[in-house]
Protein backbone atom coordinates (compact mmCIF):
# COMPACT_ATOMS: atom_id res chain seq x y z
CA UNK A 1 0.00 0.00 0.00
CA UNK A 2 1.08 3.58 -0.63
CA UNK A 3 0.20 6.58 1.51
CA UNK A 4 -0.52 10.23 0.75
CA UNK A 5 -0.75 13.34 2.86
CA UNK A 6 -4.34 14.51 3.33
CA UNK A 7 -4.37 17.99 1.82
CA UNK A 8 -2.37 20.45 3.91
CA UNK A 9 -2.63 18.39 7.08
CA UNK A 10 0.13 16.18 8.42
CA UNK A 11 -2.08 13.09 8.25
CA UNK A 12 -1.01 10.16 6.08
CA UNK A 13 -3.80 8.09 4.56
CA UNK A 14 -3.70 4.93 2.45
CA UNK A 15 -4.43 5.39 -1.23
CA UNK A 16 -7.27 2.89 -0.83
CA UNK A 17 -9.90 3.48 1.85
CA UNK A 18 -12.27 0.72 2.85
CA UNK A 19 -15.90 1.75 2.50
CA UNK A 20 -18.49 0.15 4.78
CA UNK A 21 -21.59 1.00 2.74
CA UNK A 22 -22.22 -2.75 2.46
CA UNK A 23 -22.22 -3.43 6.21
CA UNK A 24 -25.61 -4.23 7.70
CA UNK A 25 -27.91 -4.35 4.70
CA UNK A 26 -30.75 -2.63 6.52
CA UNK A 27 -33.47 -0.96 4.44
CA UNK A 28 -32.49 0.05 0.88
CA UNK A 29 -28.84 -0.80 1.62
CA UNK A 30 -29.87 -4.45 1.39
CA UNK A 31 -29.94 -3.98 -2.39
CA UNK A 32 -26.14 -3.71 -2.27
CA UNK A 33 -25.12 -6.30 0.34
CA UNK A 34 -25.94 -7.57 3.82
CA UNK A 35 -22.55 -8.09 5.41
CA UNK A 36 -22.68 -9.02 9.08
CA UNK A 37 -19.96 -9.00 11.73
CA UNK A 38 -18.18 -12.19 10.64
CA UNK A 39 -17.95 -11.22 6.97
CA UNK A 40 -17.05 -7.64 7.84
CA UNK A 41 -14.26 -8.89 10.10
CA UNK A 42 -12.73 -10.96 7.30
CA UNK A 43 -12.77 -8.02 4.91
CA UNK A 44 -11.46 -5.52 7.47
CA UNK A 45 -8.65 -7.90 8.43
CA UNK A 46 -7.74 -8.31 4.76
CA UNK A 47 -7.61 -4.54 4.31
CA UNK A 48 -5.47 -4.01 7.40
CA UNK A 49 -3.12 -6.82 6.33
CA UNK A 50 -2.69 -5.01 2.99
CA UNK A 51 -1.86 -1.67 4.58
CA UNK A 52 -5.23 0.09 4.49
CA UNK A 53 -5.34 2.52 7.42
CA UNK A 54 -8.55 4.44 6.65
CA UNK A 55 -12.11 3.12 7.06
CA UNK A 56 -15.14 5.10 5.95
CA UNK A 57 -18.67 4.90 7.34
CA UNK A 58 -21.68 7.12 8.07
CA UNK A 59 -24.45 7.37 10.63
CA UNK A 60 -27.10 6.74 7.97
CA UNK A 61 -25.58 3.57 6.49
CA UNK A 62 -28.19 1.00 7.47
CA UNK A 63 -29.35 3.58 10.05
CA UNK A 64 -26.29 3.17 12.24
CA UNK A 65 -25.86 -0.58 11.88
CA UNK A 66 -22.78 -0.18 9.66
CA UNK A 67 -21.12 1.87 12.40
CA UNK A 68 -22.05 -0.74 15.00
CA UNK A 69 -20.52 -3.54 12.93
CA UNK A 70 -17.35 -1.58 12.20
CA UNK A 71 -17.05 -0.66 15.86
CA UNK A 72 -17.30 -4.29 16.95
CA UNK A 73 -14.70 -5.33 14.38
CA UNK A 74 -12.22 -2.54 15.18
CA UNK A 75 -12.62 -2.43 18.96
CA UNK A 76 -9.18 -2.57 20.58
CA UNK A 77 -7.38 -1.90 17.26
CA UNK A 78 -7.80 1.85 16.85
CA UNK A 79 -4.24 2.86 17.74
CA UNK A 80 -3.03 2.76 14.13
CA UNK A 81 -6.39 2.91 12.36
CA UNK A 82 -8.21 6.00 11.06
CA UNK A 83 -12.00 6.14 10.83
CA UNK A 84 -14.27 8.64 9.13
CA UNK A 85 -17.99 9.09 9.64
CA UNK A 86 -20.64 11.49 8.45
CA UNK A 87 -23.76 13.32 9.57
CA UNK A 88 -26.51 15.39 7.93
CA UNK A 89 -28.89 12.88 6.35
CA UNK A 90 -32.24 12.08 7.93
CA UNK A 91 -31.93 9.30 10.50
CA UNK A 92 -35.35 9.50 12.18
CA UNK A 93 -38.83 10.98 12.00
CA UNK A 94 -38.27 13.95 14.31
CA UNK A 95 -37.94 17.56 13.12
CA UNK A 96 -34.30 17.67 14.25
CA UNK A 97 -33.32 14.26 12.91
CA UNK A 98 -31.48 15.74 9.92
CA UNK A 99 -29.35 18.75 9.02
CA UNK A 100 -26.22 20.35 10.42
CA UNK A 101 -27.63 22.30 13.34
CA UNK A 102 -25.43 22.43 16.43
CA UNK A 103 -28.01 20.28 18.22
CA UNK A 104 -28.03 17.61 15.53
CA UNK A 105 -24.28 17.45 14.88
CA UNK A 106 -23.25 17.13 18.52
CA UNK A 107 -25.92 14.52 19.23
CA UNK A 108 -25.08 12.49 16.15
CA UNK A 109 -21.34 12.62 16.77
CA UNK A 110 -21.84 11.30 20.29
CA UNK A 111 -24.10 8.52 19.00
CA UNK A 112 -21.53 7.63 16.35
CA UNK A 113 -18.77 7.35 18.96
CA UNK A 114 -20.87 4.94 21.01
CA UNK A 115 -21.61 2.78 17.98
CA UNK A 116 -17.96 2.78 16.90
CA UNK A 117 -16.78 2.01 20.46
CA UNK A 118 -14.19 4.77 20.39
CA UNK A 119 -13.69 8.23 21.87
CA UNK A 120 -13.12 10.06 18.58
CA UNK A 121 -13.44 9.88 14.80
CA UNK A 122 -10.52 11.04 12.72
CA UNK A 123 -12.51 12.75 9.96
CA UNK A 124 -16.11 13.91 10.42
CA UNK A 125 -17.86 14.77 7.16
CA UNK A 126 -20.87 16.93 6.60
CA UNK A 127 -22.62 14.40 4.36
CA UNK A 128 -24.61 16.89 2.31
CA UNK A 129 -25.37 20.60 2.16
CA UNK A 130 -27.99 22.09 4.49
CA UNK A 131 -29.10 25.47 3.21
CA UNK A 132 -31.41 26.15 6.16
CA UNK A 133 -28.74 26.11 8.89
CA UNK A 134 -26.35 29.09 9.03
CA UNK A 135 -22.84 28.02 8.04
CA UNK A 136 -21.56 29.87 11.13
CA UNK A 137 -23.57 27.53 13.35
CA UNK A 138 -22.31 24.44 11.54
CA UNK A 139 -18.65 25.45 11.64
CA UNK A 140 -18.89 26.52 15.30
CA UNK A 141 -20.37 23.13 16.19
CA UNK A 142 -17.50 21.39 14.43
CA UNK A 143 -15.05 23.62 16.29
CA UNK A 144 -16.66 22.55 19.57
CA UNK A 145 -16.32 18.88 18.67
CA UNK A 146 -12.67 19.38 17.74
CA UNK A 147 -11.94 21.26 20.98
CA UNK A 148 -13.61 18.43 22.91
CA UNK A 149 -11.40 15.89 21.15
CA UNK A 150 -14.35 14.04 19.63
CA UNK A 151 -13.20 14.64 16.06
CA UNK A 152 -9.70 15.25 14.69
CA UNK A 153 -10.53 16.82 11.31
CA UNK A 154 -13.69 18.16 9.67
CA UNK A 155 -14.71 17.69 6.07
CA UNK A 156 -17.61 18.00 3.68
CA UNK A 157 -19.17 15.74 1.07
CA UNK A 158 -21.36 16.41 -1.95
CA UNK A 159 -20.98 20.19 -1.67
CA UNK A 160 -20.82 22.58 -4.61
CA UNK A 161 -17.85 24.90 -4.93
CA UNK A 162 -19.56 27.90 -3.34
CA UNK A 163 -20.82 25.76 -0.46
CA UNK A 164 -17.26 24.72 0.34
CA UNK A 165 -15.83 28.23 0.07
CA UNK A 166 -18.60 29.76 2.19
CA UNK A 167 -17.92 27.17 4.89
CA UNK A 168 -14.17 27.75 4.77
CA UNK A 169 -14.65 31.50 5.02
CA UNK A 170 -16.47 31.37 8.37
CA UNK A 171 -14.53 28.63 10.14
CA UNK A 172 -13.82 30.02 13.62
CA UNK A 173 -10.34 28.51 13.78
CA UNK A 174 -7.77 26.86 11.55
CA UNK A 175 -8.42 23.58 13.36
CA UNK A 176 -12.11 23.54 12.44
CA UNK A 177 -11.54 24.46 8.81
CA UNK A 178 -12.45 21.70 6.35
CA UNK A 179 -9.35 19.60 5.73
CA UNK A 180 -10.92 17.37 3.11
CA UNK A 181 -13.92 16.74 0.95
CA UNK A 182 -15.36 13.44 -0.19
CA UNK A 183 -16.79 13.61 -3.70
CA UNK A 184 -18.19 11.47 -6.47
CA UNK A 185 -15.60 11.35 -9.24
CA UNK A 186 -14.78 8.78 -11.89
CA UNK A 187 -13.64 8.46 -15.49
CA UNK A 188 -17.32 8.71 -16.41
CA UNK A 189 -18.32 11.44 -13.93
CA UNK A 190 -15.81 14.27 -14.34
CA UNK A 191 -17.98 17.23 -13.30
CA UNK A 192 -15.84 17.72 -10.19
CA UNK A 193 -13.06 18.99 -12.44
CA UNK A 194 -14.94 22.22 -13.13
CA UNK A 195 -14.72 23.54 -9.56
CA UNK A 196 -14.19 20.96 -6.81
CA UNK A 197 -10.73 19.78 -7.85
CA UNK A 198 -9.35 23.27 -8.60
CA UNK A 199 -10.80 24.45 -5.28
CA UNK A 200 -9.09 21.57 -3.49
CA UNK A 201 -5.74 22.40 -5.04
CA UNK A 202 -6.12 26.08 -4.18
CA UNK A 203 -7.40 25.60 -0.62
CA UNK A 204 -5.33 22.56 0.28
CA UNK A 205 -8.19 20.08 0.72
CA UNK A 206 -7.43 16.40 0.42
CA UNK A 207 -9.95 14.65 -1.81
CA UNK A 208 -11.48 11.25 -1.08
CA UNK A 209 -13.51 9.74 -3.90
CA UNK A 210 -16.69 7.75 -3.37
CA UNK A 211 -18.00 5.27 -5.95
CA UNK A 212 -14.86 5.58 -8.12
CA UNK A 213 -16.13 2.73 -10.32
CA UNK A 214 -19.62 4.21 -10.77
CA UNK A 215 -21.22 1.47 -8.66
CA UNK A 216 -19.33 -1.15 -10.68
CA UNK A 217 -20.29 0.09 -14.14
CA UNK A 218 -16.62 0.81 -14.92
CA UNK A 219 -15.38 -2.55 -13.65
CA UNK A 220 -15.42 -4.17 -17.08
CA UNK A 221 -18.05 -6.65 -15.95
CA UNK A 222 -20.81 -4.50 -17.46
CA UNK A 223 -20.61 -4.41 -21.26
CA UNK A 224 -22.53 -2.83 -24.08
CA UNK A 225 -25.68 -4.71 -25.12
CA UNK A 226 -25.57 -7.13 -22.20
CA UNK A 227 -27.84 -7.46 -19.19
CA UNK A 228 -26.48 -6.34 -15.83
CA UNK A 229 -24.47 -9.19 -14.26
CA UNK A 230 -26.33 -11.33 -11.75
CA UNK A 231 -25.69 -10.12 -8.22
CA UNK A 232 -24.73 -6.58 -9.29
CA UNK A 233 -26.27 -3.44 -7.83
CA UNK A 234 -27.88 -2.62 -11.15
CA UNK A 235 -29.51 -6.05 -11.36
CA UNK A 236 -31.02 -5.37 -7.94
CA UNK A 237 -32.42 -2.02 -9.11
CA UNK A 238 -29.80 0.37 -7.70
CA UNK A 239 -29.73 3.54 -9.82
CA UNK A 240 -26.99 5.73 -8.32
CA UNK A 241 -24.94 7.42 -9.66
CA UNK A 242 -26.98 8.55 -12.68
CA UNK A 243 -25.55 7.92 -16.15
CA UNK A 244 -26.87 10.56 -18.52
CA UNK A 245 -25.21 9.34 -21.73
CA UNK A 246 -25.05 5.57 -21.93
CA UNK A 247 -23.31 5.57 -25.31
CA UNK A 248 -20.51 7.73 -23.90
CA UNK A 249 -20.26 5.44 -20.87
CA UNK A 250 -19.88 2.33 -23.05
CA UNK A 251 -17.25 4.11 -25.13
CA UNK A 252 -15.33 4.80 -21.92
CA UNK A 253 -15.65 1.16 -20.84
CA UNK A 254 -14.31 0.05 -24.23
CA UNK A 255 -11.18 2.16 -23.77
CA UNK A 256 -10.70 1.03 -20.16
CA UNK A 257 -10.93 -2.61 -21.24
CA UNK A 258 -8.46 -2.05 -24.09
CA UNK A 259 -5.93 -0.34 -21.79
CA UNK A 260 -6.47 -3.05 -19.16
CA UNK A 261 -5.58 -5.73 -21.72
CA UNK A 262 -2.31 -3.90 -22.42
CA UNK A 263 -1.44 -4.16 -18.70
CA UNK A 264 -2.97 -7.63 -18.22
CA UNK A 265 -5.20 -6.25 -15.45
CA UNK A 266 -8.90 -5.44 -15.07
CA UNK A 267 -10.75 -2.37 -16.33
CA UNK A 268 -11.54 -1.58 -12.68
CA UNK A 269 -7.84 -1.35 -11.87
CA UNK A 270 -7.26 1.01 -14.79
CA UNK A 271 -10.17 3.25 -13.72
CA UNK A 272 -8.74 3.44 -10.18
CA UNK A 273 -5.19 4.05 -11.40
CA UNK A 274 -6.43 6.93 -13.58
CA UNK A 275 -8.10 8.54 -10.55
CA UNK A 276 -4.95 8.22 -8.44
CA UNK A 277 -3.17 10.36 -11.02
CA UNK A 278 -5.65 13.23 -10.79
CA UNK A 279 -4.98 16.50 -8.92
CA UNK A 280 -5.57 16.68 -5.13
CA UNK A 281 -6.64 13.03 -4.80
CA UNK A 282 -5.71 11.55 -1.42
CA UNK A 283 -7.60 8.24 -1.36
CA UNK A 284 -10.25 6.19 -3.15
CA UNK A 285 -13.11 4.78 -1.10
CA UNK A 286 -13.83 1.28 -2.35
CA UNK A 287 -16.17 -1.38 -1.11
CA UNK A 288 -16.46 -5.00 -2.03
CA UNK A 289 -18.65 -8.04 -1.72
CA UNK A 290 -15.74 -10.44 -1.32
CA UNK A 291 -12.01 -10.64 -0.65
CA UNK A 292 -11.03 -10.99 -4.30
CA UNK A 293 -12.59 -7.66 -5.22
CA UNK A 294 -10.49 -5.94 -2.57
CA UNK A 295 -7.32 -7.76 -3.65
CA UNK A 296 -7.84 -6.59 -7.21
CA UNK A 297 -8.46 -3.01 -6.11
CA UNK A 298 -5.25 -2.95 -4.03
CA UNK A 299 -3.21 -3.66 -7.17
CA UNK A 300 -4.35 -0.42 -8.79
CA UNK A 301 -1.89 1.61 -6.70
CA UNK A 302 1.05 0.07 -8.58
CA UNK A 303 -0.21 0.65 -12.14
CA UNK A 304 1.54 3.37 -14.14
CA UNK A 305 -0.35 4.56 -17.19
CA UNK A 306 1.58 5.78 -20.22
CA UNK A 307 1.01 9.21 -21.73
CA UNK A 308 -0.68 7.58 -24.71
CA UNK A 309 -3.02 5.59 -22.46
CA UNK A 310 -3.85 8.66 -20.40
CA UNK A 311 -4.60 10.58 -23.58
CA UNK A 312 -6.91 7.87 -24.89
CA UNK A 313 -8.84 7.78 -21.62
CA UNK A 314 -9.00 11.56 -21.55
CA UNK A 315 -10.16 11.86 -25.16
CA UNK A 316 -13.10 9.50 -24.64
CA UNK A 317 -14.19 10.93 -21.29
CA UNK A 318 -13.45 14.65 -20.91
CA UNK A 319 -16.48 16.90 -20.67
CA UNK A 320 -17.20 20.08 -22.66
CA UNK A 321 -15.36 23.13 -21.39
CA UNK A 322 -18.40 25.10 -20.24
CA UNK A 323 -18.61 28.85 -19.56
CA UNK A 324 -16.73 30.66 -18.04
CA UNK A 325 -13.97 28.09 -18.49
CA UNK A 326 -13.84 28.17 -22.29
CA UNK A 327 -13.49 31.94 -22.13
CA UNK A 328 -10.74 31.70 -19.52
CA UNK A 329 -9.05 29.03 -21.63
CA UNK A 330 -8.92 31.38 -24.62
CA UNK A 331 -7.83 34.55 -22.83
CA UNK A 332 -6.32 33.81 -19.39
CA UNK A 333 -4.02 30.84 -19.88
CA UNK A 334 -0.83 32.85 -19.47
CA UNK A 335 -1.89 33.71 -15.91
CA UNK A 336 -3.23 30.35 -14.72
CA UNK A 337 -2.37 29.04 -11.26
CA UNK A 338 -1.87 25.39 -10.34
CA UNK A 339 -5.53 25.32 -9.31
CA UNK A 340 -6.65 26.57 -12.74
CA UNK A 341 -4.48 23.98 -14.43
CA UNK A 342 -6.21 21.19 -12.50
CA UNK A 343 -9.00 21.70 -15.04
CA UNK A 344 -7.39 23.29 -18.06
CA UNK A 345 -4.37 21.03 -18.54
CA UNK A 346 -6.67 18.40 -20.02
CA UNK A 347 -7.68 20.89 -22.73
CA UNK A 348 -4.25 22.19 -23.69
CA UNK A 349 -4.81 21.17 -27.32
CA UNK A 350 -7.90 23.35 -27.73
CA UNK A 351 -9.12 26.90 -28.11
CA UNK A 352 -12.84 27.17 -27.52
CA UNK A 353 -15.72 29.01 -29.03
CA UNK A 354 -18.00 26.15 -28.14
CA UNK A 355 -17.38 22.43 -28.46
CA UNK A 356 -15.12 22.82 -31.52
CA UNK A 357 -11.62 24.26 -31.69
CA UNK A 358 -11.28 27.79 -33.08
CA UNK A 359 -7.80 27.00 -34.39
Amino acid sequence: MKYRTLGRTGLKVSEITMGTFTFGGKGPFGMVAEQGVAEARRLVDLCIDNGVNLFDTANMYSTGLAEEILGEVLEGRYSNILVTSKARMRIGDGPNDEGVSRWHLIRECERTLKRLRTDHVDIYYMHEWDGTTPVEEKMAALDTLIQQGKIRYAGCSNYSGWHVMKSLAVAPSHASRFATQQIHYSVEAREAEYELLPLSVDQGLGVLVWSPLAAGLLSGKHRRGQDAPEGSRQAAGWNEPPIRDMERMWNIVDVLVAVAEEHNVSAAQIALAWLLGRPAISSLVVGGRNEEQFRQNFKAVDIVLTEDQLQRINDVSRLPLIYPYWHQHNFARDRFSAADRALHDDYSDRHYGGDDPLI
